[in-house]
């Protein structure tokens, strides 16, 4: 990424880079199982009331996000082709994981049928990170801003509604019939925008979502987030080095600008393409001099 070829559209990956799940899914989990036990209505089995008062919901908001990740990747092979009715939503997966979770930790009758629809659709209604907001609608000034996630189109829409995010576009990987990381999505939605690859920078919180991308030919902008990557230490370490992440923001970077998506703002510098001698990338165009 240099201040000669700044990418024309920035495609952002939302759960974890712009969202905070795991506290709103945390909180609304806590919440309405203390609701159902407290209910004089609810019919909660006695066994299902002793499991209730000793879960951690932190722990399970944690496998059900983990039982995401494993369903789009099962779907995300690079041989796999959009097939006709045989795409399965992240709403639907959701509904269903959570059913089977609740099964799986002797929690099934805790909520009715149509309360489990509800909590499911939470994911349709998380709170964003505080940088998110004020750094997108500043950022919309220069770029094109586009979603570019595994959720389905109806939630993304809930989404930016909820958290004030001023997407000009919204591309999901239902439009393509498959999951990131295949290729189908990176290179599908470049050709949606009417861009080449390399015009195309994803943002994102992950770095095997970046990897992804960049394999595709994308420039890439990495936001750490607290306990969000799912790479260990010694890959990131050495993600950081071989410099295949055009601007890395790390959270040590985020102290001073109120949050990852104010220093990619910072570092683009909205209206000028340069900012504090650092240029477009920040540390990887130093890297690179």
């Amino acid at each position: 990424m240099s201040t000669i070829n700044p990418p024309k559209a920035l495609l952002f990956d939302v759960f974890g880079t712009l969202v905070d799940w795991r506290t709103t899914v945390t909180h609304t989990l806590s919440t309405q199982a203390a609701l159902a036990l407290n209910s004089p209505s609810a019919s909660v089995p006695t066994s299902v009331r002793l499991f209730a008062s000793t879960i951690s919901w932190p722990d399970f908001a944690q496998e059900w996000r983990d039982t995401y990740k494993t369903f789009t990747a099962s779907q995300s092979s690079p041989s796999k082709k959009p097939q006709k009715n045989a795409f399965k939503t992240v709403d639907q997966h959701h509904h269903d994981s959570l059913v089977r979770l609740l099964a799986e930790h002797n929690l099934t009758g805790l909520w009715s049928a149509d309360e489990l629809h509800a909590i499911a659709q939470i994911w349709h209604f998380i709170d964003p990170w505080l940088d998110a907001s004020p750094a997108l609608h500043d950022l919309s000034k220069s770029f094109i801003l586009c979603t570019l996630s595994n959720g389905n189109v109806a939630l993304l829409r809930d989404l930016a509604a909820h958290a004030d995010l001023p997407f000009s576009r919204t591309l999901s990987s239902e439009h393509f019939g498959a999951y990131k990381p295949s290729p189908l999505v990176y290179n599908g939605a470049a050709e949606h925008l009417g861009l080449r690859n390399d015009q195309c920078a994803l943002v994102a919180a992950h770095l095997g979502d970046l990897k992804a991308a960049r394999d595709c030919g994308y420039q890439t902008i990495y936001v750490e987030r607290f306990d969000e990557e799912d790479w260990g230490a010694e890959e990131v370490m050495a993600a950081k080095r071989e410099g295949w992440v055009d601007m890395w923001i790390g959270l040590d970077d985020q102290k001073m600008s109120l949050g990852g998506l104010a220093e990619v703002r910072g570092r683009f510098a909205v209206g000028s393409g340069y900012v504090g001698g650092r240029g477009w990338g920040g540390m990887a165009d130093q890297a690179k001099a």
